[in-house]
């Protein structure tokens, strides 16, 4: 009896040391991979630096951060270090001249989940590349930086200027006034029409895409990121994002499946259809990257990506216009000298306008509305400051800190039109301004989303005054969420013919 106690009793002590061993070899193994990260503040086990995060204010945090550790420094969100790059010099140190070490898409895991890395946005590597090519040159096909896509935002900009005549000067929330106008530029390239603004199923759509995006900046959203494995397992609005993502993926598929059946390899009509025609040349590859899952999540990141964020950009620089009345008469004058009120302005009008260029830039960089990018990774082991990333980590470069940095932007957190400008009121390129991001991940749809912002503020400025509910000294510009995007407060305006 004894002797088969201690028997037991040994294979116990066997397994727990065994047990011990596997567990400080794993630490070990960890520790290896860490490589050298930056210093930052001391992680809680599981929890990360969450104690020292403000969740509705990441940006502000991190800030905080940058005085005490410099502008590279670590991060734990949840259990994942995150190397945080804050400021001008370190974002283009790292992004432009490391951009092939830094040309990972780091992890996002409330994306993830339903695109399971695929598409152009989120996916890495050779599939990347593949597939960030074929969209560019498509798009190039299809008239990006040619009159042919400046024809069609005219067009739309057109359709939305009757939205507004036709309010009668009613008190109006103009979310899905703008979201449906830009949505409709994408739709144009991407599936070959435009919707009418009164379609339900478009408005579903859009309604989709904006909760989304709401939700993903909201606390929510910033929680399932850092802990998805627990969140997986509770209720709240995270939950949305996975239904309201497959709603989209439904809408996709019904285009797709419309376009198979009037299909004509010869004649391409839009994106879908060069899709479709490199998945019927690849047919018999393996390995082929184009297929019909690829197709549909490359669908998706170019409609909401093409969406969300010139709309939302559009809303905040409509009321940043309305707190701001002189800079607005400033724009006002300068579209009548220089366009008149005869004739749609074009992309040609912009080089003539420098006051109004320089405006729509410091709208997009007073509101950093991707303020945080979309996570980066490093492709391989980065030496980079001295230290030693190792492949795999994952970067956030702060585009925030850039845009607010004040050996690049005098008066940083003031909106103020004259950071583009020179002595002689010409307009001025600076190389903090980076609302698209940079380096090798900078948004494909750069040159449309320009043109976009471009023709939708001064054709509706040449047309309507927008006045504010409230006095312009009440307007609150601060996001109603900040993570993902910074969400621009809820308001309403009336539209005035001019």
């Amino acid at each position: 009896m004894f002797l088969i106690m201690v028997t037991g009793w040994e294979k116990l002590c066997s397994m727990t040391i065994a047990l011990v061993v596997l567990f400080l070899s794993v630490i070990l193994l960890r520790q290896k991979r860490k490589g050298k990260l930056p210093p930052g503040p001391r992680a809680l086990p599981v929890l990360g630096n969450l104690h020292q995060l403000d969740t509705k204010d990441l940006v502000k945090s991190l800030k905080k951060l940058s005085n005490i550790y410099g502008p590279v420094f670590t991060i734990h969100l949840g259990p994942q270090p995150n190397v945080v790059l804050y400021g001008y010099k370190a974002v283009k140190e790292a992004l432009v001249e490391q951009a092939d070490s830094f040309s990972g898409r780091g992890d996002f895991p409330a994306v993830h989940r339903f695109t399971q890395g695929n598409g152009i946005a989120f996916s890495n590597g050779e599939k990347w590349k593949i597939l960030r090519r074929f969209a560019l040159v498509t798009l190039r096909n299809f008239g990006m930086g040619k009159r042919s896509v400046e024809e069609r935002i005219q067009e739309e900009a057109q359709f939305l200027l009757e939205e507004f005549r036709n309010t009668n000067k009613k008190p109006i929330d103009v979310t899905f006034f703008f979201s449906r106008a830009v949505s409709n530029v994408i739709c144009s390239i991407v599936f070959g029409k435009r919707f009418e603004y009164g379609d339900k199923k478009f408005l579903t759509l859009l309604e989709l895409i904006n909760d989304n995006f709401q939700i993903f900046s909201s606390g929510w959203g910033k929680f399932y990121n850092m802990f998805p494995g627990i969140m997986n397992h509770l209720p709240g609005p995270h939950n949305r994002i996975f239904r309201n993502f497959e709603k989209m993926k439904s809408f996709v598929l019904e285009n797709i499946k419309e376009h198979e059946k009037t299909f004509q390899a010869d004649c391409p009509r839009d994106l879908i259809d060069c899709f479709l025609n490199k998945m019927q040349k690849e047919q018999g590859n393996p390995v082929s990257n184009f297929n019909m899952e690829t197709l549909v999540m490359t669908t998706l990141n170019l409609f909401f990506g093409g969406t969300e964020t010139v709309s939302t950009t559009l809303r905040y620089g409509i009321l940043i216009l309305m707190k701001y009345p002189d800079v607005t008469e400033k724009v006002h004058k300068e579209i009548d000298k220089v366009v008149g009120r005869n004739r749609c302005p074009t992309v040609e009008d912009r080089s003539k306008m420098p006051y109004t260029d320089a405006v729509i830039h410091e709208i997009q960089r007073f509101t950093s509305i991707i303020p945080l990018s979309l996570p980066h990774s490093v492709v391989c082991d980065t030496h980079f400051r001295g230290y030693m990333l190792p492949k795999g980590t994952n970067v956030i470069p702060v585009l925030t800190s850039v845009h607010g940095d004040p050996e690049k932007f005098k008066e940083p957190h003031t909106f103020n039109p004259e950071n583009f400008l020179d002595e002689q009121n010409r307009f001025k390129n600076n190389d903090a301004f980076m609302p698209f991001s940079t380096g090798k991940r900078i948004c494909l749809g750069e040159g449309l989303a320009r043109m976009e912002l471009f023709i939708f503020f001064t054709t509706l400025l040449q047309n309507l005054k927008f006045k504010p509910t409230v006095h312009p000294d009440l307007i609150d510009l601060t996001p109603k969420f900040s993570g993902v995007g910074n969400v621009p407060p809820t308001y309403q305006l009336t539209a005035v013919l001019r």
